[in-house]
């Protein structure tokens, strides 16, 4: 009978510590710090679409038809001589309304242009000399502009993923050392979105030149265990 009552007590004690030991893994397991890292880069953008609206008004409607026409000629023939071929033009819409005051009819005539180039060089200079179109006659029209787009943000993605991740870890080394303990593997990870902004602040749109040099930038969170 005592022997069977050593031998209880026994198991208690180690079942007793095995519990226990058991709990402090689990506490230890469960150790962990949350931080984020960041990834940037400077890239060039590598398409160039520039949208041309334009538009012509007056009480006869083939009036109003001959002077988009002579605009459009004029358009066209700013960008041959700018060294674009043809086919980097293209309509993209039209419309024609009207409206009538006492009587009086009144035409207008919108056209819209876009031109889709991958010479980047070459697109700013049309922009920058996008008054000559005026001095021609064209009178451009809200939203009219250069908008560059960078293509090959796949192609980047893995290395800043990597690289944010690697700027995490060595947040997560600082806490670690300031907490005298050592980061371990991965525990859990989210990959914020990729943005692509301009890189001087100017976003572009009506009255502003949008820019080819853009910003990449991608934020992930990681959760690393903690040894």
């Amino acid at each position: 009978m005592l022997a069977s009552a050593g031998l209880l007590t026994i198991g208690l004690v180690a079942g007793g510590y095995l519990l226990g030991d058991g709990l402090l893994r689990a506490r230890e397991a469960d150790r962990s710090v949350t931080v984020r890292g960041l990834a940037e880069r400077d890239v060039t953008a590598d398409l160039a679409t520039w949208t041309i609206a334009y538009s012509s008004k007056s009480a006869n409607l083939a009036e109003a038809q001959a002077e988009i026409d002579r605009d459009t000629d004029a358009i066209r023939g700013f960008f041959t001589e700018l060294g674009f071929k043809a086919d980097a033009l293209q309509p993209t819409g039209a419309n024609v309304s009207q409206y009538s005051n006492y009587g009086k009819t009144t035409y207008t005539i919108r056209q819209r242009l876009s031109l889709r180039t991958t010479d980047i060089e070459k697109a700013q200079a049309a922009v920058a000399r996008q008054f000559d179109l005026i001095k021609r006659g064209v009178v451009l029209e809200d939203g009219s502009g250069m908008s560059y787009t960078f293509t090959k943000l796949n192609d980047i993605k893995p290395e800043m993923v990597a690289e944010a991740t690697r700027d995490a870890r060595e947040s997560a080394q600082q806490f670690a050392e300031d907490s005298g303990t050592d980061v371990g593997s991965i525990k859990s990870a989210t990959q914020g979105y990729f943005s692509v902004q301009s890189r001087d602040g100017d976003g572009g749109g009506y009255g502003v030149s949008d820019t080819p040099y853009k910003k990449v930038r991608v934020v992930t969170t990681v959760n690393f265990y903690l040894e």
